[in-house]
């Protein structure tokens, strides 16, 4: 998409979306980041881009922990290498709750 200066903008579907709750949100200091891609990404390199902007975050220890769900579906103990996550899904990364 073009905007009127005639710089290329992302689209949503040109966005991976990733949401922080908890602990996670706490250590990125954000609730969500917007990662403009030109195709799709693995779960790792989507996780590898977040660290990268959240280099001092302590980020990377509260993810090691994350229970991560791609577009709603649990990835559970899926290889993050193997799998894909598509222009335009969302990435939630979900510390563990107390009690949970």
């Amino acid at each position: 998409m073009t905007d009127t200066s005639g710089e290329v903008q992302a689209d949503e579907t040109d966005l991976i979306r990733v949401r922080y709750w908890a602990a996670a949100k706490a250590a990125a200091g954000v609730a969500q980041d917007e990662l403009p891609v030109t195709g799709p990404l693995t779960l790792a390199e989507v996780l590898d881009r977040v660290l990268t902007l959240h280099p001092d975050a302590g980020l990377a220890k509260v993810v090691s922990v994350c229970s991560v769900l791609v577009d709603d579906r649990p990835v559970g103990s899926a290889d993050p290498a193997t799998l894909q996550v598509a222009p335009g899904s969302s990435v939630e990364l979900l510390p563990p709750f107390a009690g949970g």
